[in-house]
């Protein structure tokens, strides 16, 4: 497929590979690098390198090869499910299971589990060719646990993804925090979107600046050091509760990309991952209309986490008490 386009005049000078990342977001940097590399990208009608410095005025030609099918196989990998009818399926998601196919995980995701359940399940809505296809209208980040629901057919996609795009589902997540925020609660609104640099993470320094909108409060302050938190997103942008997070000095504890190294060791204490967890998803039932709300425990890293740094807490405590 061949896609031309020519730098407008608003553009700053930057590497050519960094500019497309913005305008192809499909493709990931190192995809579009080896592209320019065997010369399916060329500037002008030459073949040019990844750091080629593009200039308004610069007609650009990508010539990108056609895919293939995807063919994702089920796996009988266990899925802790929290409820199903013939219209949807809520379950709760572990951290660590990345939820789609994608380069480098093409096994052992939570859409391989799920085609698996349902090709089992005699009710799951099939296509003309016999085939189940799980409905995904909301995803988590794969270090992230929690609740999700599922579609299992059309009407339910359509009808539950509508609810969503009006931001109209019941979310709360529950986060541990690197520090304390100032204010015991809030709201921040920060306009995100892919970062101009660089692409894989997201942040106010954006081409494309989307509303985000994030309700917090703070649960509990665990010394100097570290807090838990309650949040509720009133907008589903990606990676907005990290990002917005950090924007008050206060990423998520293991959280590297938004916080540092810092945020991945608290004193003694190790932070396996993101320390990020949807604890409640509410929404109206496809078919009978009636509210349904779903929640989930700490899972037992974070409990361990948090249960680590109350203790750090109280020593804390006790320790400038003695000194009084």
């Amino acid at each position: 497929m061949i896609t031309e386009f020519v730098v407008t005049a608003g553009e700053t000078r930057k590497r050519l590979d960094q500019f497309l990342v913005h305008h192809e977001r499909d493709m990931s940097r190192s995809g579009l690098q080896r592209l320019i590399g065997l010369g399916r990208i060329r500037v002008n009608a030459r073949v040019v390198k990844p750091s080629q410095k593009i200039k308004p005025g610069d007609r650009i030609t990508m010539d990108t090869p056609k895919p293939g099918p995807l063919l994702v196989n089920g796996e009988a990998v266990p899925l802790e499910i929290l409820h199903e009818d013939k219209a949807l399926l809520v379950l709760n998601k572990p951290a660590g299971i990345v939820v789609h196919p994608a380069s480098g995980n093409w096994s052992g995701t939570l859409v391989n589990a799920l085609l698996a359940h349902f090709q089992a399940d005699e009710d799951s809505e099939r296509s003309k060719d016999g085939t189940v296809q799980p409905g995904l209208v909301h995803r988590l980040d794969k270090h992230t646990s929690g609740v999700m629901v599922i579609a299992k057919t059309e009407h339910a996609h359509r009808a539950l993804a509508a609810q969503f795009e009006k931001h109209s589902i019941t979310r709360m997540y529950e986060a541990l925090l690197w520090g304390v925020p100032r204010e015991e609660r809030g709201v921040i609104e920060l306009a995100i979107g892919r970062d101009r640099v660089e692409g894989k993470i997201v942040s106010s320094n954006t081409v494309r600046p989307q509303r985000a909108v994030t309700e917090y409060r703070v649960a509990q302050k665990l010394g100097d050091l570290a807090s838990h938190v309650v949040l509720s997103p009133r907008t589903g942008r990606t990676h907005q509760l990290r990002v917005h997070l950090a924007s008050l000095g206060c990423p998520i504890l293991g959280d590297e990309p938004y916080g540092a190294q810092k945020v991945c060791r608290v004193k003694e204490i190790d932070i396996p991952r993101v320390m990020l967890h949807a604890r409640t998803l509410g929404f109206q039932h496809p078919l009978s209309g009636e509210y349904q709300e779903y929640s989930s425990e700490f899972p037992s890293d974070m409990q361990n986490v948090l249960d680590a740094l109350r203790f750090d807490s109280t020593q804390q405590q006790e320790i400038s008490t003695k000194h009084l």
